[in-house]
């Protein structure tokens, strides 16, 4: 959770656009980021692919007025509302958009393709087919309103660190400052978390989602190692009580996710009452 998804991504750049705050150019250059193309498959009327631009206006046409994000997990179909193909699609990738105002949906499949090993970003090329499915026009799944995201993330991150501390989960070594200096890079650079648009509460839920993230994602490194200052090995049993302790905080810092992508839909349906 060190970045945002592709479904958040495109939920947040895509209600911008129907706000008419960003050009069709801003809102797919601000979604596709690091990857080479995104394209749209299934899209109604069309027989194979196509852009992104074109995909995101023939939508609209067809009643799309918003766009949910859905974050489900084995156990968890959240931010899912239907049909049972929709979501089994979803689920194998964790992630999805969800339209609001016309019954569609979008599920990403991504390509990679690069030399063995490659390590850098840059020399992986990678393209985003997001497949256009029916959904059920319902109230997504366990998504909490952001009032509730912001005070379970606040809980969540107290317990997670008492349970680093407990499980004498070291705060240093190469994988920790690795992942401590991206942050911190990707905070300087003034990045924008969310779309124009956008309430100020989202924008501090996803944040604090996000450092949530942060711990989850270095307490599950093998790196990350338990007593003195530069970690160390991690056995099976660690391992095991490190995911069971900290499954309750990944599932609310998900859930928080999701209330900040969502932001923008619910207060239009809030403002029509």
């Amino acid at each position: 959770m060190l970045s945002e998804p592709r479904s958040g991504r495109l939920a947040a750049w895509g209600n911008s656009l129907l706000a008419g705050l960003v050009s069709p150019d801003e809102a797919v250059l601000a979604i596709v980021g690091d990857d080479a193309v995104h394209r749209v498959e299934g899209l109604p009327g069309e027989e194979g692919p196509v852009g992104l631009t074109l995909a995101l206006g023939r939508l609209r046409a067809l009643g799309v007025a918003g766009w949910r994000v859905a974050l489900p997990a084995p156990g968890h179909p959240l931010g899912l509302s239907g049909p049972p193909e929709f979501n089994a699609r979803a689920l194998e990738v964790e992630e999805a958009v969800v339209g609001y105002g016309a019954p569609f949906g979008l599920v990403p499949e991504v390509y990679e393709a690069g030399p063995d090993g490659a390590e850098r970003p840059e020399d992986t090329h990678v393209e985003v087919v997001w497949h256009c499915l029916p959904v059920r026009e319902a109230p997504p799944a366990d998504v909490p309103s952001l009032g509730e995201a912001e005070r379970e993330l606040a809980e969540a991150l107290r317990e997670a660190t008492v349970v680093l501390t407990r499980l004498d989960v070291a705060a240093s070594g190469p994988v920790a400052e690795a992942a401590l200096d991206a942050y911190r890079a990707r905070a300087e650079a003034g990045r924008e978390v969310l779309a124009p648009g956008y309430p100020p509460r989202a924008v501090r839920v996803l944040e604090l989602a996000q450092r949530v993230g942060l711990l989850i994602s270095l307490a599950y490194s093998p790196a990350y190692g338990t007593g003195g200052a530069h970690g160390g090995a991690v056995s099976a049993s660690e391992m095991a009580a490190r995911a069971e302790a900290l499954r309750p905080v990944e599932r609310v810092a998900r859930r928080a996710q999701v209330a900040a992508f969502n932001a923008w839909v619910e207060e239009r349906e809030r403002d029509r009452g």
